[in-house]
């Protein structure tokens, strides 16, 4: 069941990863809640659904549009180990911070093994 905690639209970075350490994507909404989820259901195809990138790790708010899109592309360019670090600066444990806005946890991955 989700229950999402109420939030008005406003510009948002955020950070998913599909576990602690692994795959991270970063983009940029006016609505955060309905973001995560289309990327929490699958809606969104592509390379959060493909590689099951769905936890959000960090995420930044931000009075105006173009504010938050320098910041996306700012993160963009970042070198992944700056991006772990930024995200465990907050977050060390990579929790994932959509529980705490109302969605339901995701369960653990578990491993693929060749058949």
């Amino acid at each position: 069941m989700l229950a999402i905690v109420t939030m008005s639209k406003q510009p948002c970075t955020y950070i998913l990863a599909s576990d602690r350490l692994g795959t991270i994507y970063v983009g940029v909404t006016s609505d955060l809640m309905a973001r995560l989820y289309q990327h929490r259901s699958g809606e969104l195809p592509g390379f959060t659904s493909r590689y099951g990138v769905v936890r959000l790790v960090r995420f930044e708010m931000f009075d105006d549009m173009p504010t938050a899109i320098a910041r996306e592309k700012q993160l963009k360019r970042w070198r992944r180990e700056w991006k772990i670090n930024l995200i465990e600066s907050d977050n060390p444990h990579w929790d994932d911070l959509a529980v705490g806005l109302g969605f339901d946890p995701i369960p653990p991955r578990t491993s693929r093994t060749p058949k």
